[in-house]
């Protein structure tokens, strides 16, 4: 299982946690369960054709990932909104 971990408010919208772990073969899919296991998510880090919003930056083992991108057990994944002012 990959790891992902989230940032404020994503995680409260993940019912407080910030770490959650999840099966899946890319990072996109990783996510697509995620949103599946707590609902509040969908829609904030993906959009309607499954890719990952400009605002919401990815990082798979401390490196810039995108939906596409394939992951391993043991694998980290970060997901961080991006912060506008």
């Amino acid at each position: 299982m990959a790891t992902i971990t989230l940032r404020a408010p994503l995680k409260q919208r993940a019912g407080g946690r910030s770490t959650i772990n999840i099966d899946g073969a890319t990072v996109g899919e990783l996510i697509a369960r995620l949103e599946g296991d707590f609902p509040e998510l969908k829609g904030w880090v993906l959009d309607e054709q499954g890719r990952i919003r400009r605002h919401v930056n990815v990082f798979l083992n401390g490196e810039r990932a995108g939906a596409e991108q394939a992951v391993a057990e043991q694998d980290e994944v970060h997901i961080i909104g991006a912060i506008s002012g």
